[in-house]
C-alpha cells in the first residue's frame, strides 16, 4: 500500500524533538526512531507537516503518525471528509482526493454491522453530530445506540471536535433542536439523519441521508443497541411543506431536495398516523452548541479525553488498541492529527489514557478520541504528489471504508 515504511534493524537515529518530553503516564515517546523514519516534521503543504515516531507504551512499542496543522496560516483549513451522504462509507484516501485535501485522518465511530438485527441493513452512518462546510448533516444517536468503546464519565454522543467560522478548533457539545408543526399540533423532533432514534420519537431524514434503508432507525432502544426492532412504526413523506404519502414501514431510496421523510416509532408513530395526505407540515431543525459563540464550519463526533491540559477522570488505562485522535493546541490555532500504526509489530497500541498523555506531551491542551482499530488511517501527500498516500499500516491490511474524517486543505 502507498506510504508504507519498512523497519530496519540498524542505524537508529535520535528524534531530538521528542527526547525532551520525558515519560508519559503509562508510556514514553521513544528517543530513537527506525532508520528511514521521519527525523523531523516533513512539509506536506504550507502550514502542514507530517512526522512519525515510536512510543514505548505499557504493553510494548507502538508507532505513531502525526499531522501538525497550523490553522493560523491563512492558506490552511480543515473540513469534514465524507462520501457525499450520511448513510454511506468511503476510504479516507479516496475522500481526501475527491475533495482536494492534502492530508487527513478517519473520523467518528459508525454503524458498521447489524448482526443482531438479521435482515436490517447497516447504514454506515456515523454516531455523533456532523457538520461539513458549515452545513448541518446529522445529529447524534442516543448514548446506548453508539458503536465504539464505553464513553468516559460525563461524556455523551453529542460531544464534538469542531472548527468554527473563526478558524479556531475547539471541543463542544451539539444538541438537536427541532419541531414538526401542523395546524393541530407542534411536536418535538427527536432525530435528524440518524441510524437510531430514541424510543417514542420522530426523526427527520433529508436528501443528506442518502439512499440507505431507514428501518435501522427504529431498532434497539435508548439503552440497548441490540434490542429488537420496533413493531410500531410509521413514515410520512413531506414535499414542499405538504404530506404526499405515508407508510407503515420505513422505506429506502434517495430523498429529493425539498423533501423530508418523517419516521416515527411507538408514540412518535402514533402521532404521525394523525397526518393526512395534503396536510401542511413545517419541519425545523438545527444543532445548538453548549457554548455560545461562533458557528461551526466543521464538526464530528467521538469523545473527549483531555480538557484544559488534564486527562478526563477515569480514562481506561487497561485496554490497548490501535487508535486515532485529534489534539488542540495554542488556543485552537493548531491541531494535531494522530493515528497509530496497525502493522503487526506495533499492534499492541495505546490505552485511551496513554492517548491523552501522548497528545498532552505533544503540546495539546484538549484532545478527542476518534474511531480506531481497523478504521485508523492517516493520509498525506508526498512532495510533488497530486494525490495522498496512506502513511500508516491499517490493521486490517487495507483501508477500511469509514463514515467520515478530518480533511486538511491548503492553498
Amino acid at each position: 500500500m502507498a506510504g508504507r515504511r519498512r523497519r530496519r534493524g540498524a542505524g537508529r537515529a535520535v528524534l531530538a524533538l521528542l527526547t525532551a518530553f520525558g515519560a508519559l503516564t503509562g508510556s514514553a515517546l521513544a528517543g530513537a526512531a527506525p532508520a528511514g523514519a521521519v527525523q523531523k516534521g516533513v512539509r506536506v503543504a504550507p502550514g502542514v507537516t507530517y512526522e512519525e515516531f515510536d512510543i514505548r507504551a505499557a504493553k510494548g512499542v507502538t508507532h505513531a503518525h502525526v499531522l501538525r496543522v497550523d490553522l493560523g496560516n491563512p492558506q490552511v483549513r480543515v473540513d469534514l471528509l465524507y462520501p457525499g451522504a450520511v448513510a454511506a462509507r468511503g476510504r479516507v484516501s479516496a475522500m481526501a482526493d475527491s475533495q482536494g485535501a492534502v492530508a487527513g485522518i478517519n473520523g467518528d465511530f459508525f454503524n458498521i454491522t447489524e448482526a443482531q438485527h438479521p435482515g436490517v441493513e447497516a447504514t454506515g452512518a456515523s454516531v455523533g453530530p456532523a457538520i461539513a462546510a458549515g452545513r448541518t448533516l446529522k445529529a447524534a444517536v442516543p448514548n446506548g445506540q453508539r458503536f465504539g468503546p464505553a464513553l468516559p464519565h460525563s461524556t455523551t454522543t453529542e460531544d464534538v471536535f469542531g472548527v468554527g467560522t473563526d478558524g479556531r478548533a475547539r471541543l463542544d457539545r451539539l444538541a438537536l433542536r427541532g419541531s414538526v408543526r401542523t395546524a393541530e399540533a407542534q411536536l418535538p423532533l427527536g432525530g435528524l439523519n440518524q441510524y437510531a432514534l430514541a424510543v417514542g420519537s420522530i426523526g427527520a431524514f433529508t436528501s443528506e441521508w442518502g439512499s440507505a434503508s431507514r428501518v435501522r432507525a427504529t431498532c434497539g432502544t435508548d439503552t440497548d443497541r441490540a434490542a429488537p426492532c420496533s413493531t410500531d412504526t410509521y413514515e410520512v413523506t413531506v414535499r414542499d411543506g405538504t404530506v404526499v404519502s405515508a407508510a407503515d414501514t420505513p422505506g429506502s431510496g434517495p430523498i429529493a431536495a425539498g423533501t423530508t421523510v418523517l419516521v416515527g416509532r411507538e408514540a412518535g408513530a402514533q402521532q404521525l398516523r394523525k397526518f393526512s395526505t395534503g396536510a401542511s407540515v413545517e419541519v425545523e431543525h438545527g444543532l445548538v452548541a453548549a457554548t455560545d459563540g461562533v458557528a461551526y464550519q466543521l464538526a464530528l463526533g467521538g469523545y473527549p479525553v483531555l480538557s484544559g491540559g488534564r486527562p478526563l477522570p477515569g480514562l481506561d488505562n487497561a485496554t490497548s488498541a490501535v487508535r486515532t485522535a485529534v489534539g488542540i493546541a495554542d488556543g485552537g490555532r493548531r491541531v494535531l492529527l494522530l493515528a497509530l500504526d496497525g502493522a503487526a509489530a506495533y499492534r499492541s497500541g495505546l490505552t485511551i489514557a496513554e492517548v491523552a498523555g501522548t497528545l498532552r506531551k505533544l503540546g495539546s491542551e484538549d484532545a478527542f478520541s476518534l474511531d480506531g482499530g481497523g478504521s485508523s488511517t492517516l493520509v498525506a501527500r508526498k512532495p510533488g504528489a497530486s494525490a495522498v498516500s496512506v502513511r500508516n499500516h491499517p490493521s486490517g491490511g487495507a483501508e477500511r471504508p469509514v463514515a467520515n474524517g478530518i480533511g486538511v486543505f491548503s492553498g
